[in-house]
Order: structure tokens, then sequence, then C-alpha cells
């Protein structure tokens, strides 16, 4: 795939706030030493933009040539107050370096559609931004933003930097935990259901209100945020389905770092400075 001027696009910038981000950059994280990976997406450079600062979108274009750019736009409903406008700020980026260079092109719609593309249900949003329908990547309506890292959400992009078949593997697993989660009946030896269960004991029924996620390997330094939004938008409610205010926690706050780096910030107080 090249861009306006037939570059080869071997930057890819994913645009994206929440559940279009958080899990994407954690797996990327997690595998993206590994040897294969690392063979596979050489010559090819992945960043991500979320926040609205502007010192995000410059960290996320620093270096990178436009002509050799990918924006890839994740939202659902392509009407995310964030995420549109550093996609707005991204197309402005592309048009303007086309400008100052004297590049010509025959509209801003030719130079949207070779180097914007979206993964979107929203096909007549994505249209009035100048992406053409057949690249929008679609995919079911019903998938929470949370859980949409093995959608279309960030298996492509996952995919377009390390290759499908290194993403294969990681479905693969998560199709492993599924099946084991639904067809094990035991429940001492249901690994998701116990963790469940576990994790409504201690704050619902003990009452401890935190959770500390402390991954040993750096590959895994994402994990906490990931899973803060997993958990903590999932279940963090007030009221029931039905409205009705909750007498009880739903869930507690979690927070994490790499477990060496906690060490020597805010170990102390969880070992010793809480007052009994």
């Amino acid at each position: 795939m090249t861009g306006y001027t037939n570059k080869p696009l071997t930057n890819l910038i994913v645009i994206g706030i929440g559940g279009s981000y958080l899990g994407i950059e954690f797996v990327y994280e997690a595998i993206r030493c590994h040897s294969d990976c690392t063979k596979s997406a050489s010559g090819r450079t992945i960043r991500f933009l979320a926040n609205v600062d502007p010192n995000d979108f410059a960290r996320a274009t620093a270096g990178l040539d436009p002509e050799q750019t990918l924006i890839l736009v994740n939202s659902k409903t392509f009407t995310t107050a964030e995420t549109m406008l550093n996609a707005r700020t991204a197309k402005d980026w592309l048009l303007r370096h086309y400008r100052n260079n004297n590049v010509a092109f025959s509209d801003e719609k030719d130079v949207t559609n070779r180097h914007i593309c979206a993964v979107s249900t929203a096909l007549k949003e994505t249209r009035a931004f100048g992406i053409s329908d057949e690249k929008v990547f679609g995919f079911w309506d019903w998938v929470g933003g949370r859980y949409s890292v093995t959608s279309a959400i960030g298996v492509l992009p996952l995919s377009i930097h390390f290759g499908y078949d290194i993403i294969r593997q990681f479905l693969d697993g998560a199709n492993a935990i599924d099946r084991h989660f639904r067809t094990t009946k035991d429940i001492r030896k249901n690994v998701p259901l116990l963790l469940g269960l576990i994790g409504f004991y201690n704050i619902t029924i003990l009452n401890y209100e935190s959770r500390a996620i402390l991954p040993y390997s750096q590959a895994l330094s994402k994990l906490a945020p990931h899973i803060q939004q997993l958990i903590m938008e999932s279940n963090g409610k007030g009221v029931t389905i039905d409205g009705k205010f909750l007498n009880y926690g739903a869930t507690g706050i979690h927070f994490g770092e790499p477990g060496t780096n906690g060490q020597h910030s805010f170990y102390q107080l969880l070992h010793q400075g809480f007052i009994l």
C-alpha cells in the first residue's frame, strides 16, 4: 500500500481512546520484543494517539514522513470527541505537508483516502470524513470498546504492524481461554471463573477496596491500564440495571506498575504503612 506520492506506507498511527487504544497498546508492548515479532515488524513503525493534548500529537508524529504514514482511526460511532479531534488534526497534518512541499493533489479527499482508513460501524460518518467504504473495516456493533482488542479494532493495526500470522497466535490463545471458561465444569479448575469469584469475595464481601496489579515483566507494563478499563469501566456502577442504588461496592480501585518500579515507589505503604 502506498501514499499519495506512491511512497510505501511504513508508519502507522493508531488514533483511538479507551478500548480503541488501551488493549491494543497492551498487546503491542507485551509481544513486541519477542524475536518473531521483532523480525516480522522490521522496517515498520507504530505509534498510538489518544490524548488531545497537542504534545501527544507531536510525540506520535515526531520523525515520521507524512507521505509514508497510514492513519487508522478507531471509533465505533466515529463521533467520539477526543478521537475525532485527533483525526482532524492528523488530516490537517497530512494536507499541510503536501501543501508546504508544493505537491499537487486533486482534492483533499484523495489525500485522505490514500492515507486514512477506519475501524467503525458508522459508514455515513466515515464517508463524510473522506474515507471510502472499502477502507472502513467493520465489526459487530455489540462489541464493547473494552473488549474490542480481538475484533478489527485491535487485530487490524496489530496485523498491519506484526503480520497476521503473529496475531493469529494471539487470537488462538484468546480462543483457548474462552473455550476453557465455557467447557470446564469443575469450578475449582475454571481459572477465569475462580478469578472472578475471588475478586467478588474480596471486594464485595470482605470490603477490600483496592487491588494492586504488579507484573514483574516489563512486557506487561501496560497490563494495569488495560485491566483498569476492563474492570472499573465494566463494573464501576452505582445503580442496578433497573436504576436502583446499590448498597454494596460493585468493584474496587485497580492500580499498578511493573513490580520492580513499584518496589521503589509505593510498596512501603502496601507492606507497612497502613494504620489498622
